[in-house]
């Protein structure tokens, strides 16, 4: 027994701290991969600035241009687009000449619809007239170029190398000219002499008579003229006869400035005074002169030709107190909108020149504009 004891193999002591471990130890388990890094994100641009930044203050961020501005290019060095025209058609002299030719033709085409929607033939379908006056068709050969028909604006706004190209001494019809303009200006100060209030009414030859814009004109036009007004339009068809319809109708001047055309363009047939003229600037100085005021109907270049230069008038201080009317608000928003927006955003304009022009829809609130405008002037007896 004793032999069996003493040849017996002791177990090691162990501490509390070994047992307490070899009880909580539990078996290897395999360690888990370890994940990748996700991938950084690239440090967001700083816009480019046009000068450094002041201290203390932000950088402004350079304006991006835009992309038609890599295009277009000068023609000298290269041109892959080049210019075009509004409707994005490309710029060349064939263009220019064509879209020359279908505005004449366009032009010929709503003058002989206004004369149509009133049941008249035109008078450019009609047999020719001879007509006194600058619509005479006698051809001065000393004035009028021999090689193709042509006005006599287009004559005098002739370059003289372009007329020398054609065997023609421009310069020897120089005095001719001079003296039929001088006669022109006479002819127009002596008819109209005796008109002391005069409004001019502007607007499309093609408006039909069953257009709203046709009964406004032709309204607005009877109460002025009721006012003692002379009405004063360019003599042809649509909002014209419209206008000089209602100053007879008011018992009012009809005076009508007709204008020299490629074509015949006839005067309307509520005209009691006629002028004719060879030449747009005077009259367009006939207009002015005898008018305190101008009524614009939705028209063409025409018609934004007058608005536009007597606005450029009353800018320039050579008239004042002349009210320029716009009739039919929706017809005129979107020339408002872009002036605003543009022209006056960009300060071709001050915020006063918007208020030079009128809007309405009302032909009585355009008659009254007219009144109480010549009334403040105090140069004349008040109107009612």
């Amino acid at each position: 027994m004793a032999s069996r004891k003493s040849t017996a193999r002791k177990a090691p002591a162990r501490t509390f701290g070994a047992k307490q471990a070899a009880a909580t130890k539990k078996p290897a388990s395999k360690k888990p991969a370890p994940k990748k890094p996700a991938p950084k994100k690239p440090a967001p641009k700083k816009p480019a600035t046009n000068k450094a930044a002041a201290p203390g203050k932000p950088a402004v961020a350079a304006r991006k241009r835009p992309a038609h501005a890599y295009t277009e290019k000068v023609p000298s060095t290269g041109t892959r687009r080049g210019p075009r025209t509004a409707t994005g058609k490309r710029a060349n002299p064939e263009t220019l000449a064509r879209a020359a030719e279908e505005s004449r033709e366009y032009l010929r085409e709503r003058t002989e619809d206004g004369h149509r929607a009133q049941g008249r033939t035109p008078p450019s379908e009609g047999p020719v007239r001879k007509a006194g006056g600058a619509t005479s068709k006698v051809v001065d050969e000393s004035i009028r170029s021999a090689y193709r028909p042509e006005t006599e604006d287009e004559k005098f706004l002739q370059a003289p190398g372009e007329a020398a190209l054609h065997g023609i001494d421009f310069t020897r019809t120089d005095p001719w000219r001079l003296m039929r303009i001088q006669a022109e200006f006479i002819e127009g100060f002596d008819t109209l002499a005796s008109v002391k209030r005069g409004v001019s009414i502007f607007g499309s030859a093609r408006t039909d008579p069953s257009d709203p814009q046709y009964e406004m004109a032709r309204e607005v036009a009877r109460i002025l003229a009721e006012a003692g007004f002379s009405i004063i339009t360019g003599a042809g068809p649509g909002i014209m006869e419209a206008a000089n319809e209602g100053a007879r109708l008011g018992g009012g001047p009809s005076i009508g400035c007709n204008i020299e055309l490629p074509f015949e363009q006839g005067a309307n047939p509520y005209v009691d005074t006629l002028i004719n003229f060879r030449y747009f600037f005077v009259r367009k100085t006939m207009f002015i002169k005898y008018s305190n005021a101008f009524i614009i109907f939705p028209g063409g270049f025409g018609t934004l030709d007058e608005a536009f230069e007597a606005l450029t008038l009353i800018q320039c201080g050579k008239i004042s107190q002349f009210p320029i009317i716009l009739m039919g608000r929706h017809y005129w928003a979107g020339l408002i909108r872009w002036l605003q927006s543009r022209v006056l955003g960009e300060r071709k304009i001050s915020p006063g020149d918007m208020d030079l022009m009128l809007l309405t829809d009302d032909p009585r609130e355009a008659a009254n504009a007219v009144i109480a405008a010549y009334n403040s002037t105090g140069e004349h007896n008040e109107l009612p």
